[in-house]
């Protein structure tokens, strides 16, 4: 699926949607549904929902922001697109934009939480980073643990890392990365809220590997220098922004980019 905006207003009020309680520790929910077209399986998803205020967040767009700048840095990803729509939720109808994306699992693939897997496999005393180092997925978590710090992402629990396996071939992947919503100023709701935000804080996490702390698992990667293939410019601002203009305020687009570019140019001095 190409990472794209689609600002034209479209019809999906036929989409009946799911309630997934929030897990941040905030009021509402996240609403997820799914359609099947032609064979293909897509879902889609919303930003924080108040039942009486209808849409709050701005989740969905962090989606598509962190899908460009992991595109930027080659990091295997899953792909967005940034929809604007009409939406039925209770009767009720709702405008808003959300986020589509194409289903990861290859044909034959079963799916399972890492933190599952690792219950399954791993040696005694064995700790999760040292566990998927001797699995083979060292690479992807050191990539995961770089980019949480850089977007600060607050939600990479077990079940935030898939395991997909291939009984058949007798094969074992990591999913590629997934689910940024709750990242970047995502608390902020307001545009005071956005100016005023420490970019640079440290803050709890809800990290499956390593501590809560995204700073403090830096200390987990061996080689930072072999992390990224890619290397993020100033020059990509426009990338990373493009057709959000009037989507967010531009006071939350300067402080996203100074939050990503900021925070990388420290994992870049380590």
């Amino acid at each position: 699926m190409n990472t794209s905006v689609i600002r034209e207003k479209q019809d999906l009020t036929y989409l009946k949607w799911s309630h997934i309680r929030n897990s941040s520790g905030t009021a509402g929910t996240f609403l997820k549904s799914e359609s099947v077209l032609d064979g293909q399986k897509t879902y889609y998803k919303l930003s924080n929902f108040d039942s009486e205020r209808g849409v709050i967040g701005h989740e969905c767009i962090n989606e598509i922001i962190v899908d460009r700048l992991l595109t930027i840095l080659e990091v295997p990803h899953l792909s967005y697109q940034l929809i604007n729509a009409d939406i039925e939720v209770d009767g009720r109808i709702y405008n808003t934009y959300l986020c589509a994306s194409e289903d990861f699992k290859e044909k034959g693939e079963s799916k399972m939480a890492l933190d599952n897997f690792y219950r399954l496999r791993a040696i005694k005393g064995e700790s999760k980073y040292d566990f998927c180092e001797r699995i083979g997925f060292q690479n992807y978590v050191d990539q995961m643990l770089a980019v949480d710090f850089i977007i600060l992402n607050r939600d990479r629990h077990g079940a935030n890392i898939e395991v997909l396996r291939n009984s058949r071939n007798h094969t074992v992947r990591l999913a590629p990365l997934f689910d940024h919503g709750l990242s970047l100023i995502f608390p902020c709701m307001t545009e005071y809220e956005a100016q005023s935000y420490d970019i640079l804080k440290d803050i709890n996490c809800n990290n499956y590997i390593g501590t809560r702390s995204c700073v403090e698992n830096l200390s987990l990667i061996k080689d930072k220098k072999k992390v990224f293939k890619g290397k993020l410019k100033k020059q990509d601002k426009d990338m990373l922004f493009a057709d959000l203009d009037g989507v967010i305020p531009e006071i939350f687009i300067q402080k996203i980019w100074d939050m990503i570019f900021e925070r990388y140019k420290i994992y870049e001095k380590l």
